[in-house]
């Protein structure tokens, strides 16, 4: 058997039925309260694609697993070309199996699966290579990319460009680029895919360009507005927007206020929940 192709047995009639996705809480419009798959006892899924699937040699990474019955892991992993999607790999706890150093995070992956159900049965994973691993305190940006993701993306919803943007930013976090900018360049990007934010250049209250030298608020619901003496809110500068609007972070102004608009952005966003990764991290001054 090739080393870097791994084939998942299909012969284990238990794990024949894979957990269901358990839905987020629900709400009146798209927000950051996506759905994720249940650790615990799985259940049956209320809906299931039309029809089923058997897709080969598709891109993707695992965003994160956990242990599945005896013997089996269910993985959570982002592809390019069908988004996030849950897998079931039969057999990957199994003391010989290829797949426990083949599923990790950060590893870029050539996934086969096959299935209907909100959780579908991998049933080839290859690894492709070409990519630095992450260390230090890279390696803990990534996670908080990782978890970024799985908190804010639905599943079934292609995101390529997106995907393409982890990839670079993996790439970018494992050559010591610096954590602040790229970080910040994902965060946006991904709040923009989520359906999340708008244009930051246009003022909603005066429907104009915003001026380099005002300050703004941004209401997470409507885009930026002009700042008022009671606004509790981070106070950004029109230059700071439209440098984030063109990915430009050279000035340390624009890192200091996009650092704390993200964070009150992704905050709202999540109603509350925390992100684990995220705290880290600005325990470590890394944000």
């Amino acid at each position: 058997m090739d080393e870097q192709a791994v084939a998942v047995q299909e012969d284990s009639a238990a794990e024949d039925n894979a957990a269901a996705v358990t839905p987020a809480p629900p709400a009146a419009k798209k927000t950051a309260a996506r759905q994720r798959v249940s650790k615990t006892a799985p259940r049956a899924a209320s809906k299931s694609p039309a029809k089923d699937l058997r897709i080969l040699e598709q891109p993707g990474f695992v965003l994160h697993s956990w242990p599945y019955k005896e013997t089996s892991l269910i993985i959570d992993v982002l592809t390019r070309d069908h988004g996030r999607i849950a897998l079931v790999a039969k057999g990957a706890k199994r003391p010989h199996s290829q797949l426990r150093s083949v599923l990790q995070t950060f590893q870029p992956l050539q996934l086969g699966w096959t299935g209907k159900g909100e959780i579908r049965t991998l049933t080839t994973a290859d690894w492709v290579g070409g990519m630095l691993p992450l260390e230090k305190s890279a390696l803990l940006c990534g996670f908080y990319l990782n978890e970024l993701l799985v908190k804010f993306l639905m599943r079934d919803e292609a995101h390529p460009d997106l995907f393409d943007l982890y990839v670079s930013t993996l790439n970018q976090l494992a050559h010591d680029e610096p954590a602040t900018i790229v970080l910040r360049r994902f965060e946006l990007a991904l709040l923009r895919e989520s359906g999340l934010l708008g244009d930051l250049t246009r003022c909603t209250q005066q429907r104009e360009r915003v001026q380099t030298e005002q300050f703004y608020v941004l209401d997470p619901e409507r885009g930026p507005r002009p700042a008022m003496p009671a606004d509790t809110v981070p106070r950004v500068s029109g230059k700071t927007l439209l440098a984030m609007q063109r990915g430009d972070y050279a000035e340390q102004s624009t890192q200091l206020q996009s650092k704390l608009l993200m964070r009150f952005l992704l905050a709202h966003h999540l109603h509350g929940a925390a992100l684990n990764t995220r705290q880290i991290l600005i325990d470590l001054q890394n944000l």
